[in-house]
């Protein structure tokens, strides 16, 4: 069938441009959907602009983007009733609002954070070609996109990339040099979502003394020369012992390092015939909570003192109850 708009050439311009939109933001929708992201991607223009700019305003972002006011409005109102982004009043003008990511909204950028990066890279791969006019530009890129989806294209590119980057990672037992590590990307790690508290430092500052010379044990995921990850079996009070201090560098996640370190951390516990090993946790970290679920962690009573003010939800794993992860 002969395409309408193509024949129309440049009168056909803005007409073009929208069909190829919508195509795209169709097959990204797919993309977030096929990692269970719930996200509406007409939404990442606001969304990453308030994640770069850490706090601002409707006027900042309507400059910034030069879309309407009332567009800027419903996105906002989108993203707030997603959990996403929050509000406050400027303190120098009660008209003003100042938008900012919430603890929510920065747990799912992470998680989006590589697919962005499969995206722009693919994209940019899929678009790098010549063209006598922008017209034919587009043509010849509807014909790549018609030959294999956007969809099949990042799904591919993302796991080729993941692929070979987990290949990388190896998994090490502590050292006296990868101190600084630990305590690097676990205060990172606490400090975009929660707080230091003193427990915390006692274990992070101090981790040989606190950690290692009382029975415990630490784990640190190493991509190329880079420290990018941590775990820690930390032996309790009652001599069991807690798998904590899970902390994964921002710039590499989605390469399942979390993952890798929690295998290697319950493998281990199992080669020590521990009976089991518990976790303390936070419901809003619903990522994190549906990995220990898939692993086999299961929700136990919380003592009424735990170990963290953040701590709402305790899990426990069993070593005589085996599952079968699907990885």
């Amino acid at each position: 069938m002969k395409d309408e708009l193509q024949r129309l050439q440049e009168l056909g311009l803005g007409s073009r441009l929208n069909r190829l939109s919508v195509h795209m933001m169709k097959d990204i929708r797919a993309v977030y959907e096929h990692f269970d992201i719930d996200f509406d991607p007409f939404l990442f223009p606001i969304f990453k602009m308030i994640i770069d700019a850490e706090k601002t305003t409707t006027t900042a972002i309507q400059d910034g983007l030069q879309y309407t006011q009332p567009a800027i409005t419903q996105g906002l109102k989108k993203l707030e009733d997603k959990g996403l982004v929050a509000f406050e009043m400027d303190k120098s003008d009660k008209r003003k609002k100042i938008f900012a990511i919430t603890a929510k909204g920065k747990a799912l950028h992470l998680k989006m954070k590589p697919l962005w990066k499969s995206m722009d890279n693919c994209v940019k791969e899929l678009t790098h070609f010549s063209a006598s006019s922008l017209t034919q530009h587009i043509f010849d890129f509807e014909q790549r996109l018609a030959q294999k989806s956007l969809k099949e294209r990042i799904l591919a590119y993302h796991q080729k990339t993941t692929q070979i980057a987990m290949q990388n990672v190896t998994i090490e037992n502590f050292k006296p040099e990868y101190a600084k590590d630990f305590a690097r990307l676990n205060v990172e790690w606490l400090e975009k979502y929660f707080e230091v508290e003193p427990h915390d430092a006692e274990l992070l500052e101090r981790c040989e003394e606190t950690i290692i010379n009382k029975n415990g044990y630490i784990f640190c995921a190493k991509l190329e020369n880079d420290i990018v990850g941590t775990a820690a079996l930390i032996q309790m009070p009652n001599g069991g012992y807690e798998l904590g201090k899970m902390a994964v560098s921002p710039k590499n996640q989605g390469l399942k390092i979390g993952q890798q370190l929690m295998r290697h951390c319950l493998d281990f516990a199992e080669s020590k015939n521990w009976k089991n090993l518990i976790l303390y946790s936070n419901r809003m970290l619903e990522n994190a909570i549906y990995i220990y679920k898939k692993y086999g962690f299961k929700e136990i009573p919380m003592e009424e003192n735990p170990p963290y003010e953040r701590s709402n939800i305790k899990m426990e794993y069993r070593f005589n109850a085996k599952i079968d992860t699907g990885l």
